[in-house]
């Protein structure tokens, strides 16, 4: 290998490919937590290097030349050694003490992760922890967070996972909302009665009319894709909600309805890449959260 012929830096390696992936130099900027000036500075840099143009500009976003569409290919191959390296990396540091990041949706981050979190912060206080709120699927192999909860199995190349206890879901509403509209019984005791939606009504309709539930695009006034927002909602008597149960049982003042309706086998998965599970403090916080999270689905 001749390595006197790489004369270019990571840095601008890491600016093309957020600019490729972006597609503005500002949203790259935002990525790579720079400025602006910066990124464009390193691709200048690449280009000059490389003695070709690798971006045009089309308005706002930069589109790749012929030239660039051949280069991305060999860069997008050492953005992924690179990912490997950090990953094999961080896997063999020694102690306990440092970063570890968990990824999971907004409903278990805002009423399952605390309590876990702070028996955990007791057991091992030298372990920061950074929670990574997202309802879509963390890349674990770009090292977006170290450890997911998820509710599907991971089908990626080099990932691990457990398989946490099947849990349940069911129908949600307040006090307020039954001593307002009765307390329904039997699916159709639901016709016209309002719900909220924790996705897009057409959407919502469709998975509730898939469980054999009486209820229309109509009846879904109220609705979002964050799930605490939506459960709020319920919980204030705006609507009847479905919610995990583990996650019902610890919120006040819902009670459940339509008692032989539910949706059993609600999956929760622990993932994690391999390289990581040799790190000690890693593998101490995927430890604590498989105990603490089949115990939680357990109870659910």
């Amino acid at each position: 290998m001749n390595l006197a012929a790489v004369s270019f830096d990571w840095n601008q390696v890491r600016a093309f490919l957020a600019t490729v992936e972006c597609g503005t130099l500002s949203a790259a900027a935002r990525a790579l937590k720079v400025a602006q000036p910066t990124v464009g500075r390193q691709i200048a840099a690449l280009e000059k290097t490389l003695g070709v143009a690798l971006f045009e500009r089309a308005g706002r976003e930069w589109v790749l030349t012929p030239a660039g569409r051949a280069v991305e290919t060999h860069v997008r191959a050492m953005g992924s050694a690179a990912a490997q390296l950090a990953l094999v990396a961080a896997g063999r540091v020694e102690g306990i003490g440092g970063r570890v990041s968990i990824s999971a949706s907004d409903a278990m981050a805002a009423y399952v992760l605390p309590e876990i979190l702070g028996e955990l912060a007791d057991l091992a206080p030298e372990i920061e922890i950074s929670v990574v709120v997202t309802n879509q699927l963390s890349d674990l192999l770009r090292r977006e967070a170290d450890i997911a909860i998820r509710h599907v199995r991971p089908s990626e190349a080099g990932l691990v996972a457990r398989k946490i206890n099947h849990g349940g879901a069911s129908l949600y509403a307040s006090a307020a909302f039954i001593r307002r509209h009765g307390r329904p019984q039997l699916p159709e005791d639901l016709r016209d009665l309002p719900f909220v939606g924790l996705t897009a009504p057409e959407r919502m309709a469709q998975v509730l009319a898939r469980f054999g539930l009486p209820v229309t695009e109509a009846s879904i006034r109220l609705h979002s894709e964050n799930t605490v927002a939506g459960w709020e909602m319920v919980r204030r008597g705006l609507g009847i909600g479905l919610m995990s149960d583990q996650i019902a049982q610890k919120t006040p003042d819902v009670e459940r309805i339509v008692p032989d309706f539910r949706v059993n086998n609600v999956e929760l998965w622990l993932v994690c890449h391999r390289e990581l599970q040799t790190s000690q403090r890693i593998r101490l916080v995927w430890d604590h959260l498989a105990t603490a999270l089949s115990g939680e689905a357990a109870r659910g």
